[in-house]
């Protein structure tokens, strides 16, 4: 019987990479659609009864999966998996795997030079060249040197490792937050409040979980002593953005370098659009000539490896 692979939503290309691959290694039967709810998912599982699901960034429920009483795989086009109903693929025996390691050089540098930027003061700098005038004088009194900052890590996976041996390198104190994580032997692990009360620069590198939703908000903001610069290149959600601008402009955060978002398009009225100090990217920390057709061929290679392995034909 050939395998049915329902793609449930893809934007990183045409999709003739995805069908070529699963044609030709397993003679799949694949179906294509353009996903964005979970009504959407449930109506096209229901039309065609996959076997397993490449997805982005559709959600996949406990409903959806209940609609689809075949599946038993998903790839995700992706690091993070917090779109996918966990306990729901566990209980049904749907094995869910995603592309760990195609972007971590990427991830870990849009964040360290974002960081830098604003450290640096470049934005305001360059604006001030754009609008006439000449004066290094301005700024030079707010730049420390950056072996001088402390930088908080929260999340010490592949990514977070690398973003703290960057900051290392230049001679920065590099704490780092992670409840689950071995403690290194290079940087010390402290808990929540040390590391809001004692960075210079935050750097968030955590999944999104219902523990770490909104990690940072009006509390943690509250928490913070010295006016810390905060980078996001993980989940929109870790941050509750009404209290960030608020932060912002309080004086409570010194700046902010943001990839993701809470809802994606950033909503066109987010006061983050028109606040200084804050540099903004549409969630392209991970993407480069080399990591966009490998995110693509190794979620594919997930599904094909699970065919071919025992028990998935």
């Amino acid at each position: 019987m050939r395998p049915r692979v329902l793609i449930t939503d893809n934007d990183l290309g045409d999709n003739v990479l995805e069908t070529t691959a699963l044609t030709e290694a397993l003679d799949a039967e694949v179906v294509v659609r353009q996903c964005t709810s979970e009504e959407e998912v449930i109506d096209a599982v229901r039309a065609f009864n996959p076997q397993a699901l490449l997805v982005q960034w559709a959600p996949i429920t406990e409903r959806v999966l209940e609609a689809a009483p075949d599946c038993r795989f998903i790839s995700r086009l992706g690091i993070g998996i917090d779109m996918i109903d966990l306990d729901a693929a566990q209980d049904r025996g749907v094995e869910v795997r995603n592309v760990p390691d195609y972007c971590i050089e990427e991830v870990a540098t849009h964040a360290f030079a974002t960081a830098l930027a604003l450290w640096r003061q470049i934005p305001a700098l360059d604006s001030q060249v754009r609008s006439g005038q000449w004066s290094a004088i301005t700024y030079a009194p707010s730049i420390k040197r950056l072996s001088q900052a402390t930088v908080g890590i929260v999340g010490l996976g592949r990514i977070g490792r690398a973003v703290a041996q960057g900051f290392q390198a230049w001679g920065c104190d590099v704490i780092a937050y992670d409840p689950v994580a071995s403690p290194p032997s290079d940087i010390k692990l402290v808990d929540l409040d040390t590391l809001l009360a004692d960075s210079d620069i935050i750097s968030l590198h955590a999944p999104l979980t219902e523990e770490s939703r909104h990690l940072i908000d009006s509390h943690a903001i509250a928490r913070l002593r010295k006016s810390p610069i905060i980078v996001n290149t993980s989940r929109g959600p870790l941050i509750d953005e009404a209290a960030l601008a608020a932060g912002l402009l309080e004086g409570q955060v010194g700046g902010a370098a943001l990839d993701v978002f809470g809802v994606e398009p950033l909503a066109t009225d987010s006061p983050l659009r028109s606040l200084d100090r804050v540099l903004l990217t549409p969630h392209a920390a991970w993407a480069s000539a080399q990591a966009l057709p490998d995110l693509r061929r190794l979620a594919v290679q997930n599904i094909i490896d699970y065919f071919n392995e025992a028990g998935g034909d």
